[in-house]
């Protein structure tokens, strides 16, 4: 029998899968499209906006029915509509199909998010960034196998065809398992979000999601250009280097539950902020080769933990006696999180143009480094805040 821990890591696993499947052939789906450089910036536009736009309905959905219900519509939904993706071939319908797979992998994020949640508070474990490991392991996989494919000149629509096959098949087989399906009983209406806005502490861990994101798209999306216009790396070289930040944040999470358990939550953001600022502007500042792939592998180190403690005492900070709740606080959180990832790259891409590359990247540093205060913040709210009956909410470090 299937464990609500490995449901909940195999909906990462497959939701990453995806998202790396896709992200990695955006070229032949531009080539295939027949889409320029402006039709397919605009298309890619569109699951970043679905992402903001379906976080908070889907987090409301949980509140009122549970995560599991959520999750076993949304992803297997996700996993039909890849190999569809595969099939656009004008702007308009890449662009659709890129909105819907967003609108849907945002209300997949939510849900297993939350289910994560649930997770933890009944092992008493804090596996959040295990969870997220496997995310980042499955988009690993999903970007590995997609070069495969485009090395064998295997079309997008058969790659997808078979990620979506394989991925549907785990999910159905596992998802029944996904803690968060409420009864008659606990169902609740999913109002009251204008609490949820009044509490700082949420805003405050909103902060750190958002600074972790813009940091993160900072050094996935400009790093290798940053390496070979100011560094003169060549493309294999600048190409290793984001493979260095991406691997560094795959297997920091692996020792998540470890570091929690060592530093508490609120000094492991600290640290990890602090970490990751470094990092960046070693690699932003120090003309060096391997100043360059030991600061994105600093930056990874620091990074990996950021996203999903936020996720963590986001939900856990609506806790309620029997185990449920935190879906409203947990969809604020993501839901201004997304807005980093939307925005943050072309802020980043903003003063690259009225700058340079290297002063952009610092300027991603000190978005990391603004982790650290808001951080502290929400810890110093966390212990002001008039306490929720049941809440489970780790305070401490």
């Amino acid at each position: 029998m299937t464990s609500s821990r490995t449901a909940v890591a195999v909906a990462f696993v497959v939701n990453g899968a995806l998202y790396g499947s896709w992200a990695a052939r955006v070229p032949a789906l531009a080539d295939q499209a027949g889409v320029g450089t402006g039709g397919l910036g605009l298309a890619l536009l569109g699951p970043s906006v679905a992402m903001i736009l379906t976080a908070s309905p889907a987090a409301k959905a949980c509140a009122r029915w549970g995560a599991r219900p959520v999750l076993a519509v949304c992803l297997p939904a996700a996993c039909l509509l890849l190999p569809v993706l595969g099939l656009a071939g004008s702007v308009w319908t890449l662009g659709l199909a890129l909105a819907l797979l967003g609108g849907l992998m945002g209300a997949v994020d939510v849900s297993m998010n939350i289910g994560a949640v649930a997770v933890v508070h009944q092992l008493g474990r804090p596996l959040m960034p295990v969870f997220h490991a496997g995310f980042s392991f499955g988009g690993l996989a999903g970007s590995l196998g997609a070069a495969g494919a485009a090395a064998l000149a295997v079309v997008p629509g058969v790659q997808f065809a078979v990620v979506g096959a394989v991925g549907l098949i785990a999910v159905l087989v596992t998802v029944r398992a996904v803690p968060g399906e409420r009864t008659a009983a606990e169902e609740r209406p999913a109002g009251g979000y204008r609490e949820v806005m009044a509490r700082g502490r949420l805003w405050l861990l909103a902060g750190v999601a958002v600074c972790a994101a813009v940091a993160e798209g900072a050094c996935a999306e400009w790093s290798a250009l940053f390496l070979v216009d100011e560094r003169g790396f060549g493309e294999a070289g600048a190409a290793a280097a984001y493979s260095v930040f991406a691997v560094a944040i795959a297997v920091t999470r692996l020792t998540g539950e470890r570091a929690q358990r060592r530093f508490g939550p609120y000094r492991l953001l600290v640290g990890s902020g602090a970490l990751a600022a470094t990092g960046v502007f070693l690699a932003a500042v120090v003309p060096s080769d391997t100043a360059a792939y030991l600061g994105f592998g600093l930056a990874g180190i620091g990074l990996a933990f950021c996203f999903p403690l936020a996720m963590d005492l986001a939900g856990a900070a609506g806790r309620e006696p029997g185990g449920t709740g935190g879906e409203r606080e947990l969809g604020f959180v993501t839901t201004i999180a997304y807005a980093g990832l939307l925005g943050g790259p072309p802020v980043i891409g903003g003063v690259a143009t009225l700058t340079q590359l290297t002063v952009a990247m610092a300027v991603a540093g000190v978005v990391a480094l603004l982790i650290v205060p808001a951080a502290l913040g929400a810890r110093r709210a966390g212990r002001t805040e008039p306490a929720r009956p049941g809440s489970t909410v780790d305070i401490a470090g």
